[in-house]
């Protein structure tokens, strides 16, 4: 007991260092410009080091949660709902961004420069793509290269295939899913050694976005990025949050209380993909079911994107007007319908929202691409409240569809919430049960604890 407790001060250290590592990192930015853009590399590396990671996750995630359900209906009832909720919120985000963007009519005033018009051009250099094209995307080349291309929803495909194939064998099936569950339980402890290199990783990203950016381009463009952030934030606490008080009867700001660690994570690496192995992880121990973690949460990294939907309207808004050329309700309307479906093809990765942005004005408005550099300055500021939003919003899709599909353990949501039953960073890599088992049991934590 000793020694786990020894072990979670450990991690509580990290997460301190982590914030210290983004102070210094902002002071390096600011008084050495030039030194602190070369150490861009270290975030990337790190957030390399995190993405490498999620394909095997994802799978073995999936696997084991469709692999371990008996009827293949009800996966098929957690992903219909799952997709149709992460339809009307995108579109509900879409829809705020647009009519905040209109109220704050940022852009005005600002004057395109021939530096910024060549940034534009080159983010919309192969940004776009079509819907079939998009579809064909899914499928990967061979069984394998899902795994080796980093694609997420290839992964999903193949995951869905081989958990459908596994449910079908029945018993004779049992041993491969035992052995998934030995891998996920290595991939989680690689994971686990991963997160030491936070720090260093949170370190290098910011010194370089502050040594890259500078003042002087953050006051010009302080008004989009407030009202981003303040748009975040209703999104998040008045919609999202009425939502989970109605339906699911949680508190939100206690939900993400208890993801604290995961969204300092992803502050420091601007990246909502550093954090999803630990929400699959902490959404089971939380009390929702294998199979609906395991479908949802994957899913929602590739089609429920609410702070990116919101900075899709409100950027094209701000580029639209900086530009002299502001969109017409008529074409806010078809804007709006063409962005929800580009959002969709938009990865919870770094950089991926200014490429969609870019690729849906080269479908639907040319003439306003090259506007794109304008934002190309703050994208960096601007994507970690994307990112935070698209997480928070995940985290609350479990939560509900595991209360729509009465998979999930509301006195346990209570305990887990309430820190009677408190998560225990041991379980990510010693204790693969503690956050992968269909019914949760009683004592997950406890086991968790006397295991370490």
């Amino acid at each position: 007991m000793g020694v786990a407790a020894a072990k979670r001060d450990r991690t509580h250290y990290l997460y301190l260092a982590v914030i210290a590592a983004v102070g210094l990192g902002i002071l390096v930015g600011f008084a050495a410009p030039g030194v602190a853009v070369e150490l861009k590399p270290i975030g990337t590396g790190f957030v390399n080091l995190i993405k490498m990671m999620i394909s095997p996750i994802i799978f073995c995630t999936i696997v084991l949660g469709v692999g371990s359900v008996r009827k293949a209906a009800k996966v098929g009832a957690v992903g219909g709902l799952a997709l149709g909720y992460f339809l009307v919120m995108s579109t509900v985000a879409l829809a705020i961004g647009l009519l905040v963007g209109n109220l704050l009519e940022p852009g005005q005033g600002l004057h395109l420069t021939e530096a910024v018009r060549a940034a534009g051009e080159k983010q919309a250099a192969g940004a776009s793509e079509s819907t079939a094209d998009f579809l064909l995307g899914i499928i990967p080349t061979t069984i394998v290269s899902a795994f080796t291309e980093g694609e997420v929803l290839q992964t999903l495909l193949v995951a869905l295939l081989a958990g459908f194939a596994l449910q079908a064998m029945g018993s004779a099936g049992e041993p491969v899913l035992r052995g998934i569950g030995h891998i996920q339980r290595l991939v989680f402890r690689i994971l686990a050694m991963i997160m030491w290199a936070a720090p260093v990783g949170a370190f290098g990203a910011m010194a370089a976005v502050v040594g890259e950016t500078g003042v002087d381009a953050l006051k010009s463009l302080a008004i989009i990025m407030i009202g981003f952030y303040l748009t975040c934030a209703i999104f998040v606490f008045v919609v999202l949050g009425t939502i989970l008080r109605l339906v699911a009867g949680v508190n939100l700001v206690a939900l993400l209380k208890y993801l604290g660690r995961e969204f300092l994570l992803i502050l420091s690496t601007s990246s909502s993909e550093s954090a999803l192995p630990r929400l699959i992880a902490k959404m089971e121990h939380l009390g929702v079911s294998r199979p609906v973690v395991g479908i949802t949460v994957p899913t929602g990294y590739s089609f429920n994107l609410d702070g990116t939907a919101i900075y899709l309207t409100m950027s094209s808004l701000f580029i639209a007007n900086a530009m002299g050329d502001p969109l017409s309700a008529g074409e806010q309307i078809s804007l709006l319908l063409f962005m929800i479906v580009a959002s969709k093809g938009a990865a919870g990765v770094t950089g991926a929202g200014l490429a969609t942005l870019a690729g849906g004005l080269q479908s639907h408005r040319p003439g306003l691409v090259d506007g794109v550099g304008l934002i190309v300055g703050i994208d960096r500021f601007m994507s970690e409240a994307r990112a935070m939003t698209n997480f928070a919003g995940n985290a609350v899709a479990t939560v509900l569809v595991g209360t729509w599909t009465k998979e999930i353990d509301k006195e346990r949501v209570d305990r887990v919430l309430s820190g009677a039953l408190p998560w225990n960073e041991q379980m990510l890599s010693q204790d693969a049960d503690a956050h992968g088992v269909p019914e949760p049991r009683e004592g997950d934590g406890q086991h968790a604890v006397a295991k370490a």
